[in-house]
């Protein structure tokens, strides 16, 4: 069986879930003899190690070798997708804790090759101070060197994508559904766009709608792919802090805005300021400063 269809039906197959995906590619990277298995083969061995991880396994018994999985495998395929085990892959994302198995894609994947990563994360109802700073940081400049990776949510997100475009740089969206769902739906025109001119990503297939813990799991990939993390503004519990905590533990330099100390908007970036994240002022923090 080939090893990237058997990822993609790994990764379609309701109830398996990020660790019991990063099993069974863990699995398929020890198994020597994988290509003697038939599909139906695969089914003991692989609800074994469910098992012994402690993880459910009624679900993945029950539809992996379902016709339904067989469309669902298809109607992805028709999409841009790859895989973990794809030369494409970014080296920089198998770094990160549960790297997805698949992404799927719309636009150009050429975007995320041989250019420097700035990720931007902030508030969805950012003020006017965060929209000011994120205008005064992000530069012409900035966009030349970077490329703009964001979350396409409403507030800071989408002002760092509109920056990069504005700029004529390239930038990519991380979602936390599947390709065929505008979330919010006032930026469908936007990732309309960026599918089409850009790069759109999600580890999520056709048909997943937004769910709350998505959007935590997607906030690893905006982590996992960037060099930089910028943290606009966020408030103290935020997906933000979430994206930087990740950004840390995967050894990225994580710079803040400061923000008013008595602006529950700003508590999350001055805590991660005195936490030992970098201040970022101006256009020089993020190109580096240099030291006379």
């Amino acid at each position: 069986m080939d090893k990237r269809e058997f990822l993609l039906r790994v990764k379609l197959c309701p109830g398996v879930g990020l660790k019991g995906e990063s099993l069974i590619y863990e699995w398929l990277l020890r198994e020597q003899h994988f290509s003697r298995y038939s599909l139906a083969g695969l089914l003991q061995p692989l609800a074994a190690l469910l098992r012994k991880h402690r993880l459910k396994t009624s679900p993945f018994i029950h539809h992996f070798l379902t016709p339904e999985l067989t469309e669902r495998v298809r109607t992805n395929q028709q999409g841009g997708w790859l895989t973990i085990l794809d030369a494409e892959y970014p080296e920089q994302l198998k770094e990160i804790f549960l790297p997805p198995i698949v992404l799927f894609y719309a636009g150009k994947w050429q975007c995320l090759t041989n250019t420097p990563v700035l990720g931007i994360v902030g508030s969805r109802n950012c003020s006017a101070y965060a929209v000011k700073s994120l205008k005064r940081t992000v530069t012409s400049e900035v966009v030349s060197r970077y490329l703009i990776v964001s979350g396409l949510a409403t507030g800071v997100d989408t002002l760092g994508h509109q920056l990069a475009l504005a700029y004529h740089g390239k930038t990519v969206a991380v979602l936390g559904t599947g390709l065929d769902h505008y979330y919010p739906a006032t930026n469908r025109n936007l990732q309309r766009d960026l599918a089409q001119h850009q790069l759109v990503i999600t580890e999520y297939p056709q048909g997943a709608g937004p769910r709350r813990y998505q959007f935590v799991e997607r906030n690893r990939i905006i982590a996992g792919l960037c060099q930089k993390l910028l943290v606009v503004e966020a408030r103290k519990k935020s997906g933000s802090l979430i994206t930087a905590s990740l950004a840390l533990q995967a050894n990225r330099d994580v710079l803040a805005i400061p923000g008013n100390i008595n602006s529950q908007l700003s508590l999350g970036a001055n805590e991660l300021i005195a936490a030992g994240a970098q201040p970022c002022i101006d256009t020089q923090d993020l190109l580096g400063r240099i030291v006379l």
